[in-house]
């Protein structure tokens, strides 16, 4: 006990004198940023090749407008990509011409979008802490940076968005824009006069009455908006407006707020950052870009099932169980320790101190958002994995007390009432038994996993790679550790457990498993992709058979024609035989499997090179042209 109290109190100084000194404070916290963003982002981002199928899609569009110096038509091999507006192929772009084009200048905006986003919330986690310590009177630095840092730490080192960070997609790009305008419409929310008289944050955030612009966090809630607009479209202001009208109805203040965010000024400034793009792109595109986009690619991903993604009503559920492991069984106790329901409490604290309630709604709002939608992909509730981390933050805060806490009279109390201690140890022992359950599922991956047709022998190599039996024993040890601590009730140690066993699974399995899929599955076609580039003769056509890999276009930089059946490839090859095309052959990518259904003897075809699954040859035409001769 002596020894646990001597600990404490060696922490408690620490902090305190990292509180007592400005620079001090603003190093360690960078340093922290730093490190959490490095492993959760940085780390081997561009040392792994581009996965097919979507990222190549985004990557290969970017190049192009690189490379045409067309900024607002997108185009992948040749026709006009509607997919997504342009901003993250404008992000990548950019980052093509400062890095070259690579998988890092691939990915660097999406880890960029994240990074930010991580800062902004460690900030702003500060701030509320310190505005209520203001208002207790107390002083508790511990408690205050403890919980920045370790909701820093559940915000980037999660699954779902270590996976989206690290991939040249649009997704991490419409969180980073859409969770960064949330917190900063909180932030100049929480700035103005609270219910009973709070003091402003400063005068910079507070406009005169009679002021033209609102406050510097509502302007940047304003631009952030249009670059979600931008990254994905209606959604990008849709989910935002959601929630923050939510949030208001609940806490009563809709005019109010609405006043002093001079809607109709910020409404303005969204129109003039992101219509322009809009209206260049129908002019030049017309209904072609109206009926692709805001058709099928928003109105019918929300109302019917798009590409084959539908999903169960509780799909969700497990996306977030498994994309904010191992910290998501501690949800239930953050929302209920809200006790959210109490809307005459909620209504009568100052506004900073209603931050809980508003990630609340934040997570519950997009949760049911997409729950509703038919279409259902995991990526889609990426944007409320933010609102978790600061969940379960806010729940761990309760138990980051101070030993030295300075205190005169108790003037407000905390917005939510300490949890308590029968539900933080029922949550305690459900992670027992999810780290177990995880453990378990890992040691037995092979028996899990499905076959990849790219990969012939994917089980017997992730068997000999020993990945599956390093995951099993981190995740044993760090439920064996959890159950210790719960047993000897110290419980401000056990999500530290689950941070830690976490790092090490990124960092000696799930980083190992991304060099080996690249190498089994990806590496080949980079290879194959190199070998075209030489092996091609000008105007010579380049066929994909049976399998579309868009890594192929982005690597070769060639135009692909995509066929889907060996017969319908050889008809293809008889018939641009008969035109007398020069030069007087093609080149085949397939699939070893459809290679040989399309019964080509081998003097039909010269081999060029095998690699993985995957066969390129040449097939000259003055063959196939004999072939047809002697049909007729």
């Amino acid at each position: 006990m002596r020894m646990k109290l001597s600990v404490k109190h060696t922490v408690d100084r620490w902090f305190n004198k990292i509180a007592k000194n400005p620079a001090l404070s603003v190093t360690v916290s960078i340093l922290w940023l730093m490190v959490v963003g490095w492993v959760a982002f940085g780390w081997n981002l561009g040392n792994i090749g581009l996965i097919d199928e979507t990222e190549p899609l985004f990557a290969e569009a970017s190049r192009q407008m690189f490379v045409t110096g067309d900024w607002i038509t997108p185009f992948f091999n040749g026709d006009t990509r509607f997919d997504k507006p342009a901003l993250i192929y404008w992000c990548q772009a950019i980052a093509y011409h400062l890095i070259g084009v690579n998988e890092w200048a691939v990915r660097l905006p999406s880890a960029i979008a994240a990074f930010g986003l991580v800062c902004l919330a460690f900030y702003t986690i500060q701030w509320y802490l310190a505005k209520q310590d203001e208002l207790e009177q107390v002083s508790r630095p511990t408690r205050r940076y403890l919980t920045s840092f370790i909701a820093a730490a559940l915000m980037a080192l999660n699954p779902e968005t270590i996976i989206w960070a690290r991939t040249g997609v649009s997704d991490m790009l419409l969180t980073g824009c859409m969770a960064s305008a949330l917190l900063c419409f909180f932030l100049g929310y929480a700035g103005k006069e609270g219910s009973r008289g709070a003091e402003l944050i400063s005068n910079a955030q507070s406009p005169m009455p009679h002021a033209l612009f609102p406050n510097k966090w509502y302007l940047a809630f304003y631009v952030l908006i249009a670059g979600a607009i931008l990254t994905k479209g209606p959604v990008g202001i849709v989910l935002p407006g959601l929630i923050v009208a939510a949030f208001l109805l609940y806490v009563g203040k809709v005019p109010e707020v609405l006043r002093e965010m001079h809607l109709l000024v910020g409404i303005l400034i969204i129109l003039a950052l992101s219509v322009p793009w809009y209206a260049l792109v129908i002019w030049r595109n017309g209904w072609n870009y109206i009926n692709s986009f805001f058709g099928y690619h928003n109105l019918e991903r929300f109302t019917e099932v798009v590409n084959g993604h539908s999903a169960p009503w509780y799909f969700y559920f497990l996306v977030v169980l498994l994309g904010f492991a191992p910290y998501s069984v501690y949800l239930p106790a953050s929302i209920i320790r809200l006790k959210f329901w109490q809307r005459s409490h909620w209504r009568s604290l100052e506004r900073f101190q209603q931050f809980g309630l508003f990630a609340w709604f934040w997570f519950a709002s997009i949760f049911a958002f997409f729950s509703i939608a038919v279409t259902k992909l995991p990526s889609y509730v990426l944007p409320l994995m933010p609102a978790a981390a600061i969940l379960v933050a806010l729940l761990w805060s309760d138990l980051f007390s101070d030993t030295e806490t300075r205190q005169t009279i108790p003037v407000s109390p905390s917005p939510t009432p300490p949890i308590s201690t029968s539900l933080l140890r029922i949550s305690g022992w459900v992670n027992v038994v999810f780290l177990s359950v995880l453990a378990t599922a890992l040691l037995n991956i092979t028996h899990i996993l499905g076959t990849d047709p790219a990969i012939s022998n994917f089980h017997e190599l992730i068997q000999q790679s020993g990945l599956p039996v390093i995951a099993g024993i981190i995740w044993l040890v760090s439920a064996v550790l959890v159950a210790a601590l719960l047993l000897s009730r110290r419980w401000n140690y056990i999500i530290g457990i689950n941070f830690i066993g976490f790092v090490a699974f990124v960092i000696f399995v799930l980083t190992p498993a991304s060099f080996f899929i690249d190498r089994e599955r990806q590496l080949p076609l980079r290879e194959l992709s190199a070998v075209i580039l030489e092996a091609k003769q000008p105007n010579e056509e380049l066929i994909m058979l049976g399998f579309k890999k868009p890594s192929v276009v982005f690597y070769s930089h060639i135009h692909v024609n995509y066929l889907k059946f060996p017969q319908e490839a050889v008809e293809h090859i008889k018939n641009q035989a008969a035109k007398g095309l020069k030069p007087s052959s093609v080149l085949l990518l397939a699939e070893q499997k459809k290679f040989l259904q399309m019964d080509l003897q081998p003097d039909d075809y010269k081999n060029l090179s095998t690699k993985g699954a995957y066969n390129l040859v040449r097939v000259p035409f003055k063959k196939m042209k004999k072939e047809k001769i002697d049909i007729s």
